[in-house]
């Protein structure tokens, strides 16, 4: 018999790795739809005159062992020294026991933002033990879940304060020794809101000038100094006090809560989270209880579930900015979740007497150093420090600098003639002499020195008291925990996560690997550019590939989430308007099917929203958009627009929509969202955008770690280019919006190798599996549930919306019971009631299998025989599984006094036999969780009478 060979390739990432449906299975769901092949689908979902004209090409894809060399060769082009910089960025070292069971592990990054409380328990511990840990050190009741960074932390804290100062005055003092970052991104904050930043000494702060201050401590130059009289005479003016504190230095020095400070901020990246070259890092927020109404971020609470047993929720969540909309505190949907995550591990990992002895020697080893270099004859200040020194070295700065990089150290330049150095908890003895030798030194580091802490400043509070940071430390003990809580949760690596606009789509190994490589992560952000050359070819080449997907010219890394990006946009908009003479112009037209966080994006630049209609299919009502535009012609700014639409079409007037904001004076803000159903297909540059963000955490592949990292950079037109957010350090025209220039940059080879990987016809056969796959979905539900919007032939883009509005008047079944009856089928819901209330938004993304997509299918199909049953008479209409829904293993065990059998609650359609989720508690009580707000982890006898 002849030699049959095979034409399978087994290398071929884009279609046998990424892509979920077969050759196979997509000819039968092509069935199910009555087309005859994708490029028919294509032809009825995506309008001819929004197609782009060339197909993309990045040359020929790489698999999964090529591109991880070529990413090794371009990581090697990295130099890594040993960046003794500070500036708020400091060497750590994560326990390999965190590193490989939380930052490695996919039970925890590809987890989803924990909205349905049920499946997140454990990420919703972990978050809790972070909030205690946060509260505790920082001395102040209570603190949020994290924000993006320390610079936008300050930037938050100051408009928090705005909201909440009794004091009528509209200026905000700055210490001077704040770090630089820190102000520039304060500064860039509060112009659009007309907010005076009155940067000076802190002897200078007149209080009664003000509506709040902040002071970093210690000082970015190394100054420790009590900060008490300060919020003294603030609290006296009506005015609020804020504290942005080292978290590691609070293991030892007097916290802010005991100075009287009312908002305490910092990040937590020296908590075990790698440099990275600048994040991504968790932020950490505390307030006073007075405030926790105004604190702007995710919070978590403790509440009960329906037997009455303590469950985790997030509390306070109608401040969510797709909810409240222009009224939002803040547009930060994303937070660091993954990072906290891990920060709050590293305090559970070494407890208070493991960090109070690391800051111990952290500080020791500063004195030791400074000792040395003051028996040479330096001056060395300041005379009461932690881990930071400023040496006056007159006209040999230049000559140090260039002999600590020869010794492998990277020192801060400050000023003309002194010099920064801070030392971390991995510095070594073999450093502190290489320091000293470049200085002219040669001494051995041996001995103890004694502590410069001054008496005043000694913390005398306790911290970390509950039990959790004081568990057996065995690793054994460590690792069962880490598993107990991944297990409580639902995330990717479990089931399909189908939530609409959200694309929560493959996160490949390979992707993720390099992440983890020195090369990538342990880069301080300052180094020299030289020693980052292999970041920079990075950027380089996926901003090119960005500009190819987009048909924007430039682009900036630097907005480090989606919500960021667009204010970012915002921004950099503004900026031109403002130098073409048009500063006047303020209103921004956001349709109602917009993504849910422009309006709070539009409010921080300082705009007027102005809401435009839809009509009847879900689509922007031209006559309306026209009306308005006209309307406010001279003041017209820009418009947002979500393409394909936050209803999941592609509308066909999208390019007339752009035409008119142009003819009125405004630029168009395209929101990238959606870009899945777009990559390869359309550009928004094409379509008349301006401007556009990219979500790398949903289009791009960085997973979405609980919620947070995410990237959401920004491409632009060539007039915008020169408007772009400024280097934190160097300036430019606009200002920065984080506190590294390019946000999160260790993020960057996943996407980066994502794209590698599917080459351009890769990366265009996703969006096109991904829109077979939404009208798969359609198709197979259409009939059991109305699909709210479809486009003129029926179809729907990358996402559809299930109308189960109906079902409250016939059978009293809310869009919350189907959302947790999914939970029992071993699925998390879609997005519950956005963009329109009442309804699940699904969007199964190209990765999932036809069986996965059918086991959804399967489960939705039988929840509505579920509520016909009920529409019928045949189950009574509070005592069904539907009201029950997420059904326990305790429910399993219990007593059962319900009309429907155990195997009906509990093994559903879609629900796996042997490999079934369980959730860890029953459907939370909203309501009593925000009436008894507790966002500290409580006493463990708490949980014994819970039990009881």
């Amino acid at each position: 018999m002849a030699f049959t060979p095979t034409d399978y390739q087994p290398y071929d990432f884009a279609n046998r790795r990424h892509i979920g449906p077969s050759p196979a299975e997509m000819d039968e769901m092509f069935a199910a739809l009555g087309v005859s092949d994708l490029d028919a689908l294509i032809a009825q979902t995506v309008p001819e005159g929004i197609r782009q004209a060339e197909p993309l090409d990045f040359g020929a894809p790489l698999s999964e062992r090529e591109m991880l060399w070529r990413l090794q060769e371009v990581a090697e082009k990295n130099k890594v020294l040993t960046s003794l910089i500070g500036q708020g960025y400091h060497n750590t070292i994560t326990p390999p026991a965190i590193q490989r069971n939380i930052f490695e592990n996919p039970a925890w990054y590809t987890a989803y933002t924990p909205y349905q409380p049920e499946i997140s328990q454990g990420r919703l511990e972990a978050l809790l033990n972070y909030q205690t840990m946060v509260s505790d050190l920082t001395g102040l009741e209570i603190a949020n879940a994290s924000l993006l960074d320390e610079a936008t932390a300050c930037a938050e804290a100051m408009t928090m304060a705005k909201r909440v100062a009794k004091s009528k005055a509209g200026a905000f003092f700055v210490d001077e020794n704040c770090h630089p970052q820190n102000i520039a991104v304060m500064q860039t904050r509060a112009a659009p809101l007309g907010i005076e930043v009155i940067v000076g000494a802190p002897e200078a702060l007149e209080a009664d000038k003000v509506f709040g201050a902040i002071f970093q401590y210690p000082g970015t130059h190394g100054a420790l100094r009590d900060l008490s009289a300060e919020m003294e005479a603030l609290h006296e003016a009506r005015a609020i006090g804020i504290v942005a504190a080292d978290i590691m230095a609070l293991c030892l020095v007097k916290e802010p809560g005991a100075m009287g400070a009312d908002i305490a901020v910092g990040s937590t990246q020296r908590f075990g989270v790698p440099l990275g070259y600048g994040g991504p890092h968790a932020a950490y927020m505390a307030t006073k209880d007075a405030y926790k109404r105004a604190m702007p971020g995710r919070i978590v609470g403790v509440s009960v579930d329906a037997l009455g047993n303590r469950a985790y929720r997030l509390a306070l969540q109608t401040r969510e900015q797709h909810i409240r909309r222009e009224k939002a505190t803040s547009n930060v949907c994303t937070a660091q979740a993954l990072l906290a995550v891990m920060a709050g591990f590293y305090a559970v990992f070494h407890g208070p007497s493991g960090l109070k002895a690391i800051a111990q020697r952290i500080h020791l080893k500063t004195a030791r150093l400074a000792k040395g270099l003051e028996d040479a004859g330096y001056e060395v200040q300041p005379e009461a420090f932690f881990d930071t020194l400023t040496v006056e070295v007159g006209l040999l700065q230049k000559g140090i600098l260039q002999a600590a990089v020869k010794e492998g150290i990277n020192l801060r330049r400050v000023g003309k003639t002194k010099i920064g150095i801070t030392l971390d908890e991995a510095t070594r003895p073999a450093q502190i002499e290489a320091v000293w030798r470049a200085f002219g030194l040669v001494r051995k580091d041996e001995g103890e020195e004694a502590y410069r802490l001054p008496d005043a400043l000694l913390r005398q509070s306790d911290y970390l008291t509950h039990e959790v940071f004081h568990m057996n430390r065995a690793e054994t003990e460590m690792m069962r925990y880490m598993r107990r809580l991944a297990d409580r949760d639902l995330a990717l690596d479990r089931a399909m996560i189908p939530l609409g606009s959200c694309t929560m789509k493959l996160n490949a190994a390979a992707e993720m690997m390099p992440v983890s490589w020195r090369e990538f992560a342990e880069l301080h952000p300052y180094a020299p550019a030289d020693q980052a050359k292999g970041y920079a070819e990075m950027i380089a080449d996926l901003s090119q590939k960005f500009c190819a997907i987009t048909g924007y010219d430039d682009f900036s890394m630097q907005p480090n989430s989606g919500a960021q990006g667009e204010y970012a946009g915002l921004l950099t908009i503004a900026s031109w308007q403002t130098a073409r003479g048009e500063g006047q112009r303020n209103v921004c037209l956001i349709p109602v099917n917009a993504h849910g966080t422009n309006p709070a994006s539009a409010q921080m630049v300082g705009w007027k929203v102005v809401p435009v209609k839809c009509d009847a299919q879900g689509s922007i009502d031209l006559a309306d958009f026209r009306e308005k535009a006209e309307a406010h012609s001279d003041t017209l700014a820009a418009c947002m627009i979500t393409y394909p639409s936050t209803h999941g079409v592609f509308e066909e007037t999208v390019k007339e929509v752009c035409a008119i904001t142009h003819e009125h004076g405004g630029q168009v803000y395209i929101d990238g969202a959606n870009m899945n159903a777009m990559v390869g297909l359309s550009r928004p540059g094409d379509l008349g955008g301006d401007v556009s963000h990219l979500n790398l955490h949903k289009t791009f592949c960085i997973p979405h770690g609980g919620g947070g990292p995410g990237m959401g950079p920004i491409g632009v037109k060539d007039h915008l280019v020169p408007h772009l957010p400024s280097d934190p350090l160097n300036g430019g025209v606009a200002g920065p919006v984080s506190a590294a220039a390019f946000g999160s940059p260790s993020l960057l080879p996943i996407s980066w190798g994502y794209i590698l990987m599917m080459g351009g016809e890769g990366l265009t056969q996703a969006t096109r599996a991904a829109i077979l796959s939404a009208n798969y979905i359609a198709a197979r539900l259409s009939g059991a549930y109305e699909i709210l919007y479809t486009g003129p032939q029926g179809r729907v883009a990358h996402e559809c919306i299930i109308d189960v509005r109906p079902f409250e008047k016939s059978a009293g079944v809310t869009v919350e019971d189907i959302a947790k009856r999914l939970v029992d089928c071993g699925f998390h819901a879609p997005t519950m009631s956005w963009p329109v209330a009442g309804t699940l938004m699904v969007e199964p993304t190209e990765s999932e299998t036809k069986a996965e997509l059918d086991r959804f299918c399967d489960a939705m199909l039988a929840i509505r025989e579920e509520i016909r049953d009920i529409e019928e008479g045949r189950i009574d209409a509070e005592a069904n599984p539907l009201k029950h829904a997420p059904h326990t293993m305790e429910d399993l065990v219990r007593d059962w006094d319900r009309p429907y059998s155990r195997e009906q609650g509990c093994f559903p359609p879609g629900a796996f036999r042997v490999d079934k989720y369980w959730p860890p508690v029953n459907r939370v009580d909203n309501a009593y969780g925000d009436r008894h707000l507790v966002c500290t982890c409580p006493p463990m006898s708490d949980y014994a009478e819970a039990a009881e």
